[in-house]
This record gives C-alpha cells, sequence and structure tokens, in this order.
C-alpha cells in the first residue's frame, strides 16, 4: 500500500489502529498538508490549526523559507554522527548561543532528551562543582509539570496514566505545590543536597497554568541565594510563544531576541528548548549553559547518533531567523493580548466556560465542567466541524495555541468560530 493509496480518514485511521501502537488519542483528523496556520485533511476539508504541534509549528506550517534550507541541506549531507566534525554544526552552536545569551550549546532531538541531558548536567555539576557526595543530589520539580515520558520524567510526573506499570521509578526528585515559592525556600532550607530546580514558566499541559508574575523571578532568586542550578524548560513556551523570544523573559519587550535583559528576564542557569526550534519541520532540541556548568560534560559522557546533524543544525538556524525576521514575539504578544480580550466579553454572558487564561498566544478556556466529564472533547469535535483544531487537556480545559504567523483578521474569525461553538454547548 501506497499513502496515495489512502482515500478516506476513515481508511487512515483503521490502519493506524490495526498496525500501531495506542499510545495517542488523536482527534479523527487526518492530516494531510499544511500552509501557515492552515491544515486540510484527506477528504480536503480546510482547518485552522490550533494546537500548532503542542507549540512546534510556532513559524507556520511549511515556512518556506525553513523548507528550503532543509532540502538544501537534505541534498549535500544528512548525518555525520558526531565521529566526525561537520562544517555546519558550529555555525548552528554560534548562532544559537549568541541569540539566547549563553556561552554552549549541546544538541539533541526531542523535548524528553534535552530534559534527560539537562538533568544529567545538573547532577554532575551538583557533584563536581558544588561538592554534593555523589548519589545524593536532589531536584526540585513541581505538581502537575510536564517533561515528557522517559523512565526518569515520568518518575516526577502527577499523570497516573504515564506512570502506571512501568516503574520501579528513578530517585532523586522532590517534588513541590507550582506557582508557591514559600514551598520552594522551605525545601532549600531543609536540604543541603539540592542540585537543581526543574521548571516549566508555564505549564502547558496541566491546562496552561500561568502562575503569578513574581513568581519566576523569586525561584530564580531563591536558587541563586542557595547555590541552585534554575533550569527552565522552555520546550513548550519558548521561542516566541508566550509573546517573548523565552516565557522567564515575563514581560519583556525584547524585540524577540534578547538583546537587552529586562528586570523581568529570569535568566536561567540551564535552558531547554524543543519544538519550534525547527518550527516543526525536523526533530531538534538543545540544552543551553554558561560555561561554568556546561564543561562538566567531557567526551563519552553523553551523546546522541543524530544530535547536532547538519539537517538539523541547518534547519534550526533558519527556523530561529524566521522568528527574529518576521516579529513573531511581538504579533505573539499583541494578539494574544485581543484573544483573551474578546474571550472575556464572551465569558461575562455565559456560564459554559469559567475563564480564559495564558499569556502571548499559548492560552486555554476552563470548560464549567467536571474534569471526568466529556464536555472539552465534545466542544473540540464541534470546532473541527466548524473549520477550528483544538484539543482538550485535563478533562475540561481546551487548549487554544495557533503558529504565530496568525494575522489579525484570522484571530477574529477563529475567536468568532469558538464563541459559535461555545454557544451551542450553553
Amino acid at each position: 500500500m501506497k499513502v496515495e493509496d489512502v482515500k478516506t480518514s476513515a481508511q487512515a485511521i483503521e490502519l493506524e489502529d490495526k498496525h500501531g501502537a495506542h499510545n495517542y488519542h488523536p482527534l479523527p483528523a487526518v492530516l494531510k498538508k499544511g500552509d501557515g496556520v492552515f491544515v486540510w485533511d484527506v477528504e480536503d476539508k480546510k482547518y485552522y490549526d490550533f494546537l500548532s504541534a503542542y507549540s512546534a509549528v510556532n513559524q507556520g506550517h511549511c515556512h518556506p523559507r525553513i523548507v528550503d534550507a532543509m532540502t538544501k541541506q537534505a541534498n549535500t549531507i544528512t548525518l555525520t554522527s558526531r565521529a566526525f566534525h561537520n562544517n555546519v554544526l558550529g555555525v548552528f552552536e554560534k548562532y544559537a548561543t549568541d541569540y539566547f545569551n549563553f556561552d554552549k550549546l549541546l544538541p539533541m532531538n526531542t523535548g524528553a532528551e534535552a530534559v534527560e541531558t539537562a538533568i544529567k548536567i545538573c547532577r554532575k555539576w551538583a557533584y563536581e562543582k558544588k561538592g554534593i557526595k555523589e548519589q545524593d543530589a536532589q531536584i526540585i520539580v513541581f505538581e502537575n509539570n510536564f517533561h515528557g515520558r522517559t523512565t526518569t520524567i515520568i518518575s516526577f510526573s502527577n499523570d497516573e496514566g504515564a506512570r502506571k506499570n512501568f516503574g520501579p521509578y528513578t530517585p532523586g526528585f522532590i517534588k513541590i505545590p507550582y506557582d508557591d515559592a514559600d514551598a520552594l525556600e522551605k525545601v532549600l532550607k531543609e536540604h543541603d543536597n539540592i542540585a537543581g530546580a526543574l521548571i516549566e514558566p508555564i505549564q502547558g499541559e496541566a491546562g496552561v497554568y500561568t502562575p503569578s508574575d513574581d513568581f519566576i523571578p523569586k525561584v530564580k532568586e531563591l536558587c541563586q541565594q542557595h547555590d541552585v542550578l534554575f533550569m527552565a524548560d522552555e520546550i513548550q513556551t519558548g521561542i516566541a510563544r508566550t509573546g517573548a523570544l523565552l516565557a522567564v523573559c515575563g514581560k519583556c519587550d525584547c524585540q524577540g531576541h534578547c538583546e537587552r535583559q529586562d528586570a523581568t528576564y529570569s535568566r536561567p542557569d540551564i535552558l531547554i528548548l524543543g519544538k519550534a526550534l525547527s518550527g516543526g519541520a525536523y526533530p531538534v532540541s538543545a540544552v543551553l549553559a554558561d560555561d561554568a556548568v556546561m564543561n562538566v560534560i567531557q567526551p563519552g559522557q553523553h551523546g546522541s547518533t543524530f544530535g547536532g546533524n547538519p539537517v538539523a543544525a541547518a534547519v534550526a538556524m533558519e527556523a530561529l531567523e524566521v522568528v527574529r525576521d518576521e516579529k513573531l514575539a511581538q504579533n505573539a504578544r499583541e494578539l494574544g493580548d485581543l484573544f483573551r480580550s474578546e474571550l472575556n466579553k464572551f465569558i461575562e454572558t455565559t456560564d459554559i466556560v469559567k475563564l480564559v487564561r495564558g499569556r502571548g498566544l499559548l492560552n486555554a478556556i476552563v470548560i464549567n465542567d467536571t474534569e471526568d466529564s466529556s464536555t472539552a472533547w465534545d466542544i473540540c469535535m464541534a470546532l473541527k466541524e466548524n473549520g477550528l483544531l483544538a484539543k482538550p487537556t485535563h478533562g475540561n480545559i481546551i487548549r487554544f495555541a495557533p503558529p504565530l504567523v496568525i494575522t489579525k483578521d484570522q484571530i477574529m474569525d477563529c475567536v468568532s468560530i469558538i464563541i459559535k461553538t461555545l454557544k451551542d454547548f450553553e
């Protein structure tokens, strides 16, 4: 069977169901084409994409500059492994470290790999630089986190679906409430073996839970006071999604690339990136840190056959250039404010939605129903019928995250679709 033999959505879904592992529960939309903010299914129905592949497609589907960079490099050389140098990786590493203002970058492929990499770097730093006894280092994590689904990461997850029957779990983590600086301070005072704190500046999978404005700066301050590494997982929130280059920039108006460090910028000791680092065109992730931290890694201690391959490096550079050139951080900030404002007007008139929250173009609505209800799923199915694709998270919450290339007219069109659909559930 060839791809062109798949003529209907039902046929494609049946093939996946029969021959693929059942590790996802997708909305029944079978997509075959994407362009900018739009995607088309097998039957050629057109939709607004309001998930952006979990914020990987910030630059829009099939951005021509990113596709051209990928194609050009793929026609030259694709993979050398790290057994040899290639002529693109060093250029990318310099470009990215200048762009984000760090000394060094360690390239990987997926977000979960990057988180695992950061954990390893943090622990090694704790033993070799901070003087914590080997095997004793603890890393602080936060309730309702989502950092991936590898064995180590699920060990400190609250998601029982991801955890159950995958033990035994990896030790070395202390979990505390999110958006609770007092809890963090208490743990830091009570333990002298804390290596780092791993945090999402906004918890995307938890329902776009956006903390108090002073929480992330306070986390940074407390980590500094106690000689603990502040690790920011910006895999979903980074690369302009929240209206700044990084969510830890807070309300910084840095023109999309942190040329100046605003007072609200809580610079991490370890920055974790993925998803939109490639514009959704190729698996690329990275961990950035300064020499004092990154230099604990020596040859043979960590690696990846595909990490830092020439195609990934070329794609990532062009993806970051697009963010800068097209001012996507500014667009996300302005249109995100408009989106929440328009939905708040509707929320004042209805009981179907409790609230809208988020920052930039990472937003969510909380449906006025229980977490175990099907209402959010049913609304997303109705949105699909009305030409907009979104996905529930945590039962009664729907996340809205369109590509950052969306225009004001398109946002207003989507607001109309969302309100029209919600009214049908009143």
